[in-house]
């Protein structure tokens, strides 16, 4: 790779996604940002964390898709392309409760055999926090706001929407624990 992890995942990122997504590319540097925000939370992970975040949505690179899941596209070409970090690829594959929306469109059972859950509760309920506070521009906002905005833009009916849908409580609590902990940091 050279370099930090880092500096790796935002030039792949940017590469993949700044000129034919760029909107992608602003919510996916948003991302990164608040996940430097949470360097002390995430400690010796921030790195990872911050690698993660900005390729987090990498398989919507219309080069890449493969099956249109992008969590699902993203890790693989991070795996099979770039030969990335496993807990970086897992933490790709699995972002924001991905493998609720895998269910929806029938791919959750491929999902776990490649990318199983990392059971690391903080640094993935870090990932969902950055995410989910972040608009498609990159602009800070509260979950609430964010589910509210994709249920606007994909429709209640569609496999986004009724996948949103079902995470929210789980959004809204990885949102709490992260906000806590946050809280819990001395001053």
């Amino acid at each position: 790779m050279g370099g930090s992890m880092v500096e790796w995942a935002c030039a792949l990122a940017e590469t993949e996604l700044a000129v034919p997504l760029p909107r992608r590319w602003a919510h996916s540097q948003g991302v990164a940002q608040r996940a430097e925000g949470l360097a002390e939370v995430a400690g010796e992970d921030a790195e990872l964390l911050t690698s993660a975040a900005v390729l987090h949505d990498v398989g919507y690179a219309p080069r890449l898709t493969v099956t249109g899941f992008h969590p699902l596209d993203g890790a693989r070409f991070l795996r099979d392309t770039h030969a990335g970090d496993a807990r970086l690829v897992r933490l790709v594959a699995n972002h924001s409760f991905a493998l609720l929306e895998a269910e929806e469109r029938g791919l959750m059972e491929v999902l776990e055999r490649e990318f199983p859950l990392l059971d690391e509760g903080l640094l993935v309920d870090a990932l969902v926090y950055c995410d989910m506070t972040t608009t498609p521009d990159g602009d800070r906002t509260t979950a609430q706001d964010r589910v509210a905005e994709i249920l606007t833009r994909y429709g209640d009916d569609s496999v986004v929407g009724r996948f949103i849908r079902r995470a929210a409580p789980e959004i809204r609590a990885s949102v709490e624990r992260v906000e806590a902990a946050l809280a819990a940091q001395p001053r």
